[in-house]
């Protein structure tokens, strides 16, 4: 059975389900599709597979009680198969019984787990969600969750029953020296750890509160052995009990805490349960990348320099929360108001749980801090990587002052007096050594989304007061890959494959024209020459039409001989490297380029001159006939019968996708750059969102599809595009899907709204500015706008 897009995940693919619930750069926990809670990491970087004991259930009585977890049937790949299965799954509460069936809806950022038992004579649900509200980076940014349980009594009876929330003191440290303790409020408990003189960053705690004057606490778990504090509480649940104690003062402190609401339910009434979870934890031994000076400071998350400790947090989210609510279901409603294709609005929707991952981090000035994903139990490469986020569109439009900051570490404490920047960037934010080659992407693109962020923002101060670092960055790369002023990189140039490149190649060329243009654009715009930009803008298209394109696609011409950098194949000798990479390197070149190969990213450039509204950089006709090449060449239908000698679990088998790179004219190097076999979803999504761009439509929808089937809950998680880590960077991509259908953009500078839409016919579609959100989009042939939010001043709509 297969899935339908932007609808309910049930049966098998309800497998992996796991959306992301928190706040930006404040930690997560995952609802999954079958309602229970895992992916808990709270302690400011990623824990993938920490699922404590933490579960609600109901108990509704009568002659024979029925007790049910409420959360549908365990997930059979973790019955064998997950961490610590080998053992029989003794930390996990997998035998107690559950509700029999489980449908899952997202609606981002809400998630509704819908849960049905024979035993159970009420209809049953749980919504999950955490604040999101455009332009709102703060209270988007809190350590905080909501689960929303909603009974219905159908029947025609009275039901009586317990409802309960309990969860072991998973903050607890093992061989701390700091105390820990459960402690009960009047509304909730609180699991705390302390921390210690030696280990500060231990400290932490979580809470559960409920709005509901019924509730009794229990913050003193058995204190036993084995399983004697599972199975006590599960008796209290069974029984219909609402036991209610505070801790006891040992040396011993509770295991956990649990909470009980008893209600009453009439036939046709219904009762709803709002469970508030908060975390705290306010300093890590976190930081990265050499040190320019000798101190030691880690980082610490934004929320810890607005709130005191978890009672603040919890204070702020009882008191905010109905507020908070009305807010992000407005911005949801508005978001799922479309005409857009089901695949599209589910691609970018099911990404925008990135910025609610452990990906991002939010340090305590509130600058932006990123992972390029989530390793199992870290962050998987640090640094705000330029060349990675250069794809991520969805941060600058719906929080544009956190997008700035980015941009203000790349071109501030991340570049030097010489315009190089390091693209990953010191945590916490800081000046660092500047001992490894710049990235031409990163730096380059950085240019373009200085632009972006100017007319998204209209802060013309903001974009003067970077200026004079911009055309320092730009004056770099000029004197570092295009010595010749040429107008296209030659000088080996470092890129997102993690290699460089050689010689002029159509991927960071594109780039470098993108820069130059907006460049010049932003000059004019600050009253200051861009004559000596604006020249090497026209050599360059110039030289990248006549001598990158093939006449179906763009290129690269592989160069080591008569350039500053040293002979590859004399360096390894020089280094002793084995004498049969000696001998390819003479006789090849430099590995890892691509050459005559077809590059799915091969006019990247461009796409990101676009997105980011500099405007066209090269021959369109051109470009269209590049994507349409990557199309026909690089998408498979099948993936069975390609030889993937890399990383392979992105698609394999009989699943369809968009490899890097091929070869159809031949000139594969014998080691072509080291990722060229795979299929990332950031690139996928950036070509699909191109392609309509240029008109071709259902090209585009073509690799939306087959990229999402292959996130259907069954194999990977619809909500965890995944590439070098979990919850990928590059993977917000997909917002550009919006732009791509709709070529709808707003510009703050000249308060202009443009509309080119891909599609025929009237739509409707999501919008986002730096002041306001609202649907736009064509009705009865006329273009029209309708504010949902904030304010949006227009002067003119331009319509294609």
């Amino acid at each position: 059975m297969s899935h339908a897009y932007n609808e309910s995940y049930t049966e098998e693919h309800l497998q992996r389900v796991a959306f992301p619930l928190g706040g930006i750069g404040a930690g997560m926990l995952c609802l999954e599709g079958c309602g229970a809670l895992s992916h808990v990491s709270v302690r400011n970087r990623p824990d993938v597979y920490h699922e404590p004991n933490l579960f609600a259930a109901l108990c509704v009585k009568g002659q024979t009680n029925t007790a049910r977890v409420l959360e549908g049937p365990v997930p059979t790949w973790k019955i064998f198969g997950a961490p610590e299965t080998g053992l029989g799954g003794g930390t996990k509460n997998y035998g107690l019984p559950r509700c029999g069936r489980a449908e899952f809806e997202a609606r981002f950022p809400f998630a509704t787990v819908k849960l049905s038992d024979p035993g159970i004579p009420l209809e049953m649900s749980l919504t999950g969600w955490s604040p999101f509200i455009p332009g709102d980076a703060d209270n988007a940014s809190l350590p905080v969750a909501a689960l929303e349980y909603r009974f219905v009594n159908r029947s025609r009876t009275t039901v009586t029953a317990v409802y309960s929330f309990h969860a072991q003191n998973f903050m607890a440290i093992r061989n701390s020296t700091g105390g820990q303790e459960v402690r009960s409020r009047q509304d909730g408990f609180v699991l705390c750890q302390a921390g210690s003189k030696d280990s500060p960053w231990e400290e932490g705690a979580f809470s559960a509160t409920v709005d509901d004057a019924h509730v009794r606490v229990n913050a003193n778990w058995f204190r036993g052995g084995w399983f004697d504090a599972r199975t006590l509480v599960w008796k209290s649940v069974a029984d219909g009990r609402a036991p209610s104690a505070k801790a006891v003062g040992t040396t011993k402190p509770s295991p956990g805490g649990s909470l009980y609401v008893p209600f009453r339910l009439k036939p046709g009434q219904e009762k709803i349960i709002r469970l508030r979870l908060a975390w705290y934890v306010p300093a890590t031994n976190m930081r990265t990348v050499k040190k320019l000076e000798k101190h030691d400071e880690t980082y610490r998350p934004w929320y810890s320099g607005r709130f005191r400790d978890i009672g603040q947090v919890t204070d702020y989210w009882c008191q905010h929360l109905a507020s908070l609510r009305r807010k992000s279901a407005q911005f949801s409603a508005c978001f799922y108001d479309t005409t857009l294709p089901a695949e599209v609005v589910e691609a970018v929707a099911a990404n925008l749980t990135i910025l609610k991952s452990s990906t991002c981090l939010r340090q305590v000035d509130g600058r932006f801090w990123g992972w390029e994903g989530c390793g199992d139990s870290d962050g998987s490469c640090h640094g705000s990587c330029t060349h990675v986020w250069n794809y991520a569109q969805a941060m600058p439009h719906l929080f544009p002052s956190l997008e700035r900051s980015l941009r203000e570490t790349e071109f501030g404490d991340s570049q030097d007096e010489r315009g190089h920047q390091m693209f990953r960037a010191g945590l916490p934010i800081r000046q660092i050594v500047h001992d490894y080659p710049a990235a031409a992407d990163g730096q380059l693109g950085g240019i373009m989304k200085i632009y972006r962020d100017w007319r998204i923002s209209a802060d013309t101060d903001w974009l003067r007061r970077l200026w004079p670092r911009v055309q320092a960055s730009l004056d770099y790369a000029i004197q570092t890959w295009d010595p010749d002023r040429k107008g296209v990189l030659t000088e080996p140039h470092h890129n997102t494959y993690d290699i460089e490149f050689w010689g002029p190649d159509g991927m960071c060329t594109s780039f470098y024209l993108g820069a130059l243009k907006a460049a010049s654009q932003m000059a004019h715009a600050l009253g200051t020459d861009a004559t000596a930009y604006e020249a090497l803008y026209l050599r360059g298209t110039q030289n990248m039409e006549n001598s990158l394109y093939n006449g179906e696609y763009f290129i690269q011409t592989v160069q080591w001989k008569g350039l500053k950098a040293r002979n590859p194949a004399a360096e390894a000798r020089k280094k002793g490297e084995s004498p049969e990479l000696v001998a390819l390197l003479e006789r090849e070149g430099p590995r890892y380029q691509y050459a005559t190969g077809c590059l799915s990213d091969g006019v990247l450039g461009v796409w990101l001159a676009d997105v980011c509204g500099v405007g066209k950089i090269l021959n369109p006709a051109k470009v269209k006939k590049h994507l349409n090449a990557v199309h026909r060449y690089n998408f498979r239908k099948d993936l069975s019968s390609f030889a993937n000698p890399q990383r392979p679990t992105y698609a394999l088998g009989h699943e369809a996708g968009l490899l890097l790179a091929s070869w159809p004219t031949g000139g594969e190097p014998s080691l072509p750059f080291v990722y060229s076999n795979e299929v990332w979803t950031g690139i996928e999504y950036q070509v699909a969102s191109h392609l309509m761009m240029t008109g071709q439509v259902n090209k585009g929808l073509e690799i939306v599809r087959a990229l999402r089937d292959r996130y259907d809950g069954q194999v990977r998680n619809p909500f965890n595009e995944y590439e070098c880590g979990h919850w990928y960077a590059r993977a917000m991509a997909s917002y550009s899907l919006l732009q791509g259908m709709t070529g709808a953009r707003y510009d703050a500078v000249d308060q202009v709204l443009h509309l080119k839409p891909a599609i025929k016919g009237d739509f409707r579609s999501f919008l986002c500015t730096a002041t306001g959100y609202a649907t736009v989009g064509i009705r009865k042939g006329e273009p029209f706008i309708e504010v949902k939010s904030g304010k949006i001043k227009i002067k003119r709509v331009v319509c294609e």
